[in-house]
């Protein structure tokens, strides 16, 4: 285990944009109803968009413009919330205070005319803040520049480098390393042989891992299918972000566990 401790002692379950990537039991993506239904299935910690709008307020979207081509950074939060955006405050009042949150930050290029205390990140850090003095917190991004800002403006919430599809492990365990962050967080498509990289220069899976563990950091993967997500729990990942919470949670928690969330007696304190 990393030496951080964002995640705890044993593997947690984050429920990506709430309770899945798209339509998921009848809830669609970062709405409110997929947040708890996310929490209702299990889900230890919730993965969370996180946007600008124009009058610096923040909301759970996951691209940056809208069906109509309207782009978020150039609405009110008020029109915003009439196109259907869950403001983010009104989520974390609703979120159950144990349950964990990681802000995916997804930083607008309108950000690069402001100083870091106005972009993005920069209106996010103090809500961390806030949220981490009642529920675990983590702040993502793909954006090395944005999390520096979240070190400076945020120092005491955990930061997590987030790699997009098929970017080279190596590359993202030693950036997480120079970037002094704490959680490493590759999407599951960098994990497994690749087609692009010869197939001499391809580190295992267990190795990858206990690389980054061996620098004091946490491993959380995302969106993996759950036959490979099985394997990454066997390699020792802290945390499996999941689309499909319900089916995830009953593929990849043990049954005494289940037994005990359908029973209603977990609760995200316990191990």
């Amino acid at each position: 285990m990393g030496g951080n401790s964002v995640f705890g002692q044993a593997p947690v379950i984050l429920g990506h944009r709430g309770c899945g990537r798209g339509t998921v039991d009848g809830h669609l993506e970062n709405t409110l109803g997929s947040f708890l239904a996310a929490v209702d299935a299990g889900a230890d910690w919730v993965e969370v968009d996180v946007r600008r709008t124009s009058d610096d307020h923040l909301v759970v979207v996951h691209d940056p413009a809208d069906e109509d081509g309207v782009f978020y950074v150039d609405i009110t939060s008020r029109e915003a919330a009439d196109k259907g955006a869950l403001r983010l405050e009104e989520l974390l009042e609703a979120l159950p205070a144990g349950v964990g949150v990681d802000f995916d930050v997804k930083t607008a290029m309108e950000d690069a005319t402001r100083p870091g205390s106005g972009t993005t990140m920069g209106r996010l850090a103090a809500i961390a803040v806030r949220e981490s003095s009642r529920r675990e917190v983590l702040i993502t991004s793909f954006d090395p520049g944005a999390l520096d800002i979240a070190r400076r403006l945020a120092p005491g919430v955990p930061r997590g480098l987030l790699t997009w599809v098929g970017f080279p492990i190596g590359h993202a365990v030693a950036a997480a390393a120079h970037l002094d962050v704490q959680v490493l967080a590759p999407h599951w498509g960098s994990l497994r042989p690749n087609e692009i990289e010869p197939k001499e220069v391809q580190r295992p899976l267990d190795y990858v891992i206990d690389l980054v563990h061996e620098t004091g950091r946490e491993f959380l993967a995302w969106c993996p299918k759950v036959e490979f997500a099985q394997r990454l729990l066997e390699a020792g990942v802290d945390a499996l972000c999941v689309n499909n919470v319900p089916d995830a949670i009953a593929a990849l928690t043990p049954a005494a566990v289940q037994l005990e969330r359908e029973q209603g007696a977990f609760t995200t304190d316990d191990p």
